[in-house]
């Protein structure tokens, strides 16, 4: 199965070693954007906006790691509109405080992970393989 790892550049690390232990179970990750630096003008942003849209479409599910930035939930929004299974990471509790929680974290293809990294690998083996 395909996925796709959604998430801010301040968890780069997270998302390399989330990406590293589901490649080493068999999965494909549609696209490593943590290989890339931020974008520095128009023209990168719209390249690398086309390679991480095309990565989501592509994915069987994602994998989004808060705390996201602005990129990760549009990401999380293409996801749900083609209707994949997206898996959203949190290190705590916060993903359910009514007051600054999103809508679309609580939706049925949605399944929320709290706790350790090595944890989420688990539950996402569990249900993808």
């Amino acid at each position: 199965m395909k996925f796709y790892i959604a998430s801010s550049f301040q968890n780069k690390e997270e998302v390399r070693y989330v990406s590293g232990k589901l490649v080493n179970k068999g999965f494909i990750h549609t696209y490593d954007w943590t290989q890339n630096d931020r974008a520095s003008t128009m023209e990168e942003l719209e390249t690398t906006g086309l390679e991480e849209k095309n990565a989501v479409m592509e994915a069987d599910f994602i994998i989004i790691l808060l705390p996201a930035g602005k990129g990760s939930h549009i990401e999380l929004g293409i996801a749900l509109g083609q209707s994949k299974k997206v898996f959203l990471y949190s290190p705590n509790e916060e993903v359910y405080n009514f007051k600054t929680t999103s809508t679309f974290y609580h939706l049925p293809e949605v399944e929320i992970s709290i706790g350790s990294l090595d944890e989420l690998v688990e539950v996402i083996t569990k249900n993808c393989l």
